[in-house]
């Protein structure tokens, strides 16, 4: 029994610096790369380019005069009757009145560079969520590596116990005791193991990529560390946050609208020329010889419609909804900012409060209480029990750490600003 227990304690011990060898050798994908790959392979992203495409597309469109109409005819004077024949051509077009054509113009470019302004914004969600992606799954990382530590502290203690048993100065029952810890710890690793590559699956989700579940995240937690204003942070989100400049914009072009709408109530002209070929008539009645004639008209709309104004009407109240909407997106900008300063501030005094010495006094206190169960001055209880106390203060560390981060960048989402590089 002895024989195997050892056995299996050399194999774990193996296996386990097999894994870290082959974790090592994992290849790296920084946070830099990682959004550069964002910005290149996301299919969001990509399909949200087409609507910038579509919309100065548009532009082109709005530029286009009517097309002129040609008209071709033939008449017959009189069946039968040798009255002869009419030949005639036309070409007719719209004169549009009223600057349409400027209107429609200034609409789609407004238009334009609405969409535009709305791309920045889904970047910046985007950019914001796959950041968050890449701190989950550093953490998740992080919390392996805890795991993995505990899981070797307490082999080496089950193999110390083993020999310790073999020599008689402590219990099978003790000795049992730290290796049942050892295996529950193993289930902790392949446990973190799991949520660790969840995390980087759903970093492929970002890169629409698979292959990047080969790879392992990189980078320092402590690295996200800022003096903001709270001020200062809402006046730059209030200038430069692109849905705030997307709302702004939008009342643009809410306002060409209605532009267009008032151009649109002006009459346009239709204007036509052409020719016509009379043949000669050989009735004996009425002869006449060849004629050729030229025609221009010029045709005026009656605009009753005009009495009826519901467009304008319509892009005058879409006009005032987006100022309301406008005024909203600013009101909500500044809770937003201010929540998100305050969280921010929450997590940095937690970040110091470890850093004040929790960490180190969690590890003195376990190898105080290691060296002492080794002279036999402390129970395997007591053991244990401040490995749990460190592992929990190390994982707390670990989340207040990702916590920080996290609320840092969504601090800079809300602001609109983006310095994030670790």
């Amino acid at each position: 029994m002895k024989t195997s227990f050892h056995f299996i304690i050399v194999s774990v011990i193996v296996l386990s610096l097999t894994g870290m060898v082959k974790a090592q050798e994992k290849e790296l994908l920084r946070f830099g790369e990682y959004l550069s790959l964002v910005g290149k392979k996301n299919l969001g992203y990509a399909s949200q380019k087409y609507n910038v495409s579509m919309a100065e597309a548009a532009i082109q469109t709005a530029t286009m005069f009517p097309d002129p109409q040609l008209e071709v005819e033939t008449t017959n004077n009189g069946v039968n009757k040798n009255m002869g024949y009419v030949y005639g051509t036309s070409i007719g077009w719209t004169l549009e009145l009223g600057g349409k054509r400027k209107a429609r113009i200034n609409l789609a470019k407004n238009q334009s560079e609405l969409s535009k302004i709305q791309l920045q914004d889904f970047f910046r969600n985007l950019r914001a969520d796959a950041s968050l992606g890449y701190i989950e799954a550093l953490k998740t990382k992080s919390l392996l590596g805890v795991q993995q530590d505990s899981y070797q502290n307490m082999l080496q203690l089950a193999k110390s116990d083993s020999i310790r048993y073999q020599l008689g100065t402590i219990s099978l029952v003790t000795s049992k005791q730290s290796k049942l810890e050892a295996a529950s710890l193993l289930n902790s690793i392949y446990q973190a193991e799991s949520e660790e590559q969840q995390s980087l699956t759903n970093l492929s989700v970002f890169l629409s990529d698979n292959k990047i579940t080969g790879r392992d995240v990189d980078g320092d937690f402590n690295a996200f560390n800022r003096d903001f204003n709270a001020d200062d942070l809402i006046l730059q989100a209030l200038n430069e946050r692109a849905d705030v400049l997307a709302a702004r914009q939008n009342t643009q072009v809410a306002k060409s609208q209605i532009n267009l709408e008032k151009a649109n109530r002006m009459i346009d002209l239709g204007l036509t020329a052409g020719a016509e070929r009379h043949t000669e008539a050989t009735n004996e009645i009425a002869p006449s010889p060849t004629v050729n004639a030229v025609k221009v008209g010029l045709s005026i709309p009656l605009k009753f419609s005009n009495r009826r104004n519901a467009g304008l009407k319509i892009a005058e109240m879409a006009h005032s909804q987006a100022q309301i909407e406008y005024q909203q997106i600013e009101q909500g900008i500044r809770a937003e900012v201010m929540q998100a300063y305050q969280q921010y501030t929450a997590t940095q005094k937690q970040v110091k409060q470890f850093h004040n010495g929790m960490l180190t006094e969690a590890k003195s206190i376990l190898d105080g209480i290691i060296y002492s169960y080794k002279r036999g001055e402390s129970s395997i209880l007591e053991v244990l029990n401040a490995q749990r106390t460190y592992n929990d203060v190390r994982k707390d560390y670990y989340q207040a750490l990702a916590d920080n981060a996290a609320a840092l960048i969504e601090l800079e989402r809300k602001a609109g600003i983006w310095d994030i590089e670790f």
